[in-house]
Order: C-alpha cells, then sequence, then structure tokens
C-alpha cells in the first residue's frame, strides 16, 4: 500500500517531536512535511529542533527542511501540535485550503461542529465532519482529541457509562512535569513538591468528558448529562498522569461487574486492527500497589489507560485508579489513531493531494 504523506506542524515542540517518533515506520502514513516558527524555518529538522525524547531522531526526519506553518505544506493531511496562542486561525487556514487537520491543541475541541474523538468511545462523533464542512465552506477539516488527563479519564469511564450509566465523576489528577512543555517547570518550583493548580486544566477535564461521552444530535452532540468535578495536580514525574477516581453509577452492579466491564472493553481501533491501537485500550491490574509511571506508563505502548485499585467508595459507590502516558495516548498518539479511524472510514479520501 502506497503511503499517505503527512506533515507535523510545530514539529519541534514536545508533542510535536512525539508525532515525528511515532509516524516514524507509520505502515500508514510518511512524514512529508515539517513546519515550525520563523526562527526554525529554513534550517533542517536535525539543525532546528533540541530532540529530547529517549530515542534518537528518526533519520528520516533529520533532513526535512522546516517550513514555515502555511498551507502551502505538500501534503493534505497535518497533525498539529501547535501553541494554543497561534493554533486556532492557523488550523482554520489549513482546513479551508482542503487539509485534514488532525489538532492536539484545545482551541477547537468544544467547538458544536469538530468531532473530539476517542475513537474506542466516539467513533460516531466524525459523522461530525460533513456538517463542519457544510456549514463553514471548508473542502478540508478539523477533528481533535482531548487533553492529555481527559484522554485518559474518559477511557476508564467510558466502560462504565456503557454498561451501567454514569450519575456523578469527581477526579483528583496528579499530573506529569512533561505535561507543560519543555523547558516546562522550574525544577525549584517541582522537585519535592506537589503544586495544586494548572491553568484551564479542570474546565478542559469537565466539559471535554462531558462532550466526548455524549450523544450526537443530527448537527451536534448532547453533552453526557452526568455531573463531572476536577481537581488538577502537578507532581515531580516525568511522565505519565495518574488520577483518583470516584464514580457514582447509574446501577448498583457490584464490585465484581465492574471490574469485567473494564476488562472486557474495546472499540472499533481494536475491532478493525488500526496500527496504533492498543490490544487493550483498558488495562486493568490486579496487584493492589499499581499502576506507577515508572512501572507502568509503556505498557501497550503508551496507547492505554491502566486502571488498578478498584474497590467500593462508602461516599460515592466505588473508585479507582488510572494512569496514561499522557505525550502518547494523551497527545500524539491520539491524533495519530484519530486519523487512522478517520481514513478507515474514507473521510481522508476528499482532502487536498498534493
Amino acid at each position: 500500500m502506497k503511503k499517505t504523506q503527512v506533515g507535523v506542524l510545530g514539529a519541534t515542540g514536545a508533542v510535536g517531536q512525539r508525532f515525528v517518533q511515532l509516524l516514524d515506520g507509520h505502515p500508514w502514513f510518511e512524514l512529508a512535511a515539517v513546519a515550525a516558527s520563523e526562527r526554525s524555518a529554513g534550517r533542517t529538522y536535525g539543525e532546528a529542533c533540541a530532540w529530547k525524547l529517549d530515542t534518537p531522531m528518526p533519520a528520516a526526519a533529520r533532513d526535512l527542511v522546516v517550513r514555515a506553518v502555511e498551507p502551502t505544506l505538500d501534503c493534505g493531511i497535518v497533525f498539529s501540535a501547535l501553541d494554543a496562542d497561534v493554533a486556532g486561525p492557523v488550523e482554520e487556514a489549513f482546513a479551508a485550503a482542503g487539509c485534514a487537520v488532525l489538532s492536539n491543541s484545545r482551541n477547537h475541541r468544544m467547538a458544536d461542529d469538530v468531532p473530539l474523538l476517542v475513537p474506542e468511545v466516539n467513533p460516531d462523533h466524525a459523522k461530525l465532519i460533513p456538517v463542519q464542512r457544510k456549514r463553514r465552506g471548508w473542502t478540508g477539516f478539523i477533528a481533535t482529541n482531548p487533553n492529555c488527563s481527559t484522554a485518559t479519564l474518559v477511557l476508564a469511564l467510558a466502560p462504565l457509562e456503557r454498561r451501567f450509566g454514569l450519575k456523578a465523576v469527581a477526579v483528583t489528577t496528579l499530573q506529569a512535569i512533561s505535561g507543560a512543555g519543555y523547558p516546562g517547570i522550574p525544577s525549584l518550583d517541582i522537585v519535592g513538591n506537589v503544586v495544586p493548580f494548572i491553568a484551564g486544566e479542570e474546565e478542559k477535564i469537565e466539559r471535554e468528558t462531558k462532550k466526548i461521552l455524549g450523544k450526537l444530535g443530527s448537527e451536534a452532540v448532547a453533552p453526557l448529562a452526568a455531573i463531572v468535578s476536577a481537581q488538577t495536580t502537578r507532581v515531580p514525574v516525568v511522565d505519565g498522569h495518574t488520577a483518583a477516581v470516584f464514580v457514582t453509577l447509574g446501577s448498583d452492579p457490584g464490585l465484581e461487574a465492574v471490574r469485567d466491564a473494564f476488562r472486557g472493553f474495546e472499540g472499533v481501533p481494536q475491532q478493525r486492527h488500526l496500527p496504533s491501537a492498543p490490544v487493550h485500550p483498558v488495562l486493568l491490574m490486579d496487584a493492589e500497589d499499581r499502576p506507577q509511571p515508572r512501572l507502568d506508563i509503556n505498557l501497550e505502548r503508551g496507547m492505554a489507560s491502566i486502571v488498578g485499585r478498584v474497590r467500593a467508595c462508602p461516599l460515592m459507590g466505588y473508585k479507582f485508579i488510572v494512569l496514561g502516558h499522557n505525550t502518547i495516548r494523551g497527545a500524539a498518539g491520539a491524533s495519530i489513531l484519530n486519523a487512522e479511524l478517520l481514513h478507515s472510514e474514507g473521510l481522508l479520501e476528499h482532502v487536498r493531494s498534493d
């Protein structure tokens, strides 16, 4: 199969580097273009990018010339790792020019006509793409993935919502420092410390969770009716967002039924064997002291929500711990899986071809 050429916007940043890493050797997509700020444009990617990941920079990317972030790239599919300060109008310009924009940025997530996708959970929300094109007069489109903590949380909530319904969710996150980008938080602020505030994060978790788990209507999503309350913290962990989750279900199925819901969960990516899909999108651990970021973050290639300590809660009904890789399933890997879903739906066939 001939590979489809793709580009990465914001390719020199932390999430952009993760896109470049995960696209290397992808069976469907070939990295053909990298774009970044004016200070990087015109240099090779190897010269412009201060590579920070724990694997070598892919050889195929090293000699690519960094382009300006303009919709003149030689590809019709772009992954956006742009900072939210600039992403909004840039992504719209690419979509208007006929490109499929798979965005990790927050700017368009809550727009009525933009799908906020977690492919195992709400693949039907991709039906918003024709609505978006018609409403905005675009030949391309924008599809988004959620905030890094939301992505981990929603994968764990979906089995419970699907089987039992959800009435209320309370979550406290312990978020890794890589979620703040590079160079991120000064060491004297985070080493040996917990920072109990991440700007805008709680609101994103609360709103995005309800949209993803909501019901698709003719032209928009009706949000989930459950109450969702979030408290976010930053902790001195490099990679891996952990969350303590408390839920009130629509029924009281018993502890073993809740555990079975986690064990048996799968979705379209697993059924279609999409390249980036984890075999087990929710991985249930039985050890009483797991999951742990240092030990478990790379299970299922970083693409699963890892659940443990499932037990009864005297206040809300049930409680558990969930862990996810914030820059893989919570960012670049999520966008790539979204692209694979849309490819399998035939929704990438009509974007611009260069």
